[in-house]
């Protein structure tokens, strides 16, 4: 499916979807015209008896590195939120207790042996936990045995579900990432790979764990579209806009999303792409939804380094 208006992209995974809104973690990490190595991840918890949506925010600037923890309710409204910013990452581990409405939440974590690769997000020795009645409602990162001791907390019963993760990535012709589509599922290495400078016929080809998966051609004629692969026994909708890359006269990302949720019929919703306000994936409301599993979506932001 190729659309007729160029600059939509993506903001909702149905009609009756919940629009996650993402002003506050830019306006935090400073980001205006210019990108900033930023990845983005939604979990969605159980947290005083209500569904809620917790946002980490990883950002690599050249002041450091920053996390953001933020707590919203399911119409997008920030609870509260915690900022470990890159003056006090001397400390790199620490503990905030937040005062709400409905009583307290613990946030715990530690990235004093935190190890990185090339992007915002570390890939071991960390964790941030959530805590909330003495249940762990969140946790992320390796180190799972020394956040429960720290926070003195059990597992939370209903535990949490990762849904959404977006980021931005940056290369000449070559766009890495990993993604994991299932909580227990593998961690996939995700490369997308395009030359458009000097090329007649631009093509795209996408890769997951070096195997090709997907290839557009002629993409100055298909410079947007959907297609579906199976992963891991699961289908993905693959979404791609590369119209920046090729016809943009300013300086613009194309957009990839890969998404699980099965209703994807309803995915292209009217939005001006713009890096200071990008778009949001929606999360189906479990009420309208048959299955109570929201599915996961991986927005890429792709900068060409010319």
């Amino acid at each position: 499916m190729v659309l007729d208006r160029m600059r939509d992209f993506p903001s909702c995974f149905g009609e009756n979807g919940v629009q996650i809104a993402d002003n506050s973690s830019y306006s935090s990490v400073g980001l205006s015209k210019s990108p900033h190595n930023l990845v983005t991840c939604i979990y969605q918890c159980k947290l005083l008896g209500k569904t809620c949506l917790i946002v980490l925010s990883w950002t690599k600037s050249l002041m450091g590195y920053c996390l953001g923890v933020e707590v919203n309710d399911l119409a997008g409204q920030c609870v509260c939120r915690v900022d470990v910013k890159p003056s006090l990452f001397h400390k790199r581990k620490g503990y905030k207790c937040l005062q709400v409405n409905a009583g307290k939440i613990d946030v715990f974590w530690d990235l004093s042996l935190a190890k990185y690769g090339s992007g915002s997000q570390p890939l071991e020795g960390f964790y941030v936990g959530v805590v909330c009645k003495g249940e762990m409602v969140l946790l992320v990162g390796d180190m799972r045995k020394e956040a429960i001791k720290k926070a003195n907390a059990v597992p939370s019963l209903f535990g949490s579900v990762f849904v959404s993760k977006r980021e931005h990535v940056f290369g000449k012709r070559v766009y890495k990432s990993r993604v994991q589509f299932s909580d227990n599922g593998k961690v996939h290495h995700l490369v997308i790979e395009c030359e458009t400078i000097g090329v007649n016929d631009p093509r795209l080809v996408v890769r997951l764990d070096s195997k090709i998966v997907m290839q557009v051609k002629h993409l100055r004629w298909t410079f947007r579209g959907n297609q579906t692969i199976l992963v891991d026994g699961l289908p993905v909708e693959v979404f791609w806009d590369v119209y920046n890359w090729l016809f943009g006269t300013t300086f613009g990302s194309a957009i990839f999303m890969f998404q699980t949720c099965p209703r994807t019929e309803k995915l292209w919703a009217s939005q001006t792409l713009d890096p200071s306000e990008p778009p949001w994936p929606c999360l189906l409301n479990s009420r309208e939804s048959k299955s109570s599993d929201p599915g996961f979506a991986l927005t890429l932001y792709a900068w060409k380094n010319e």
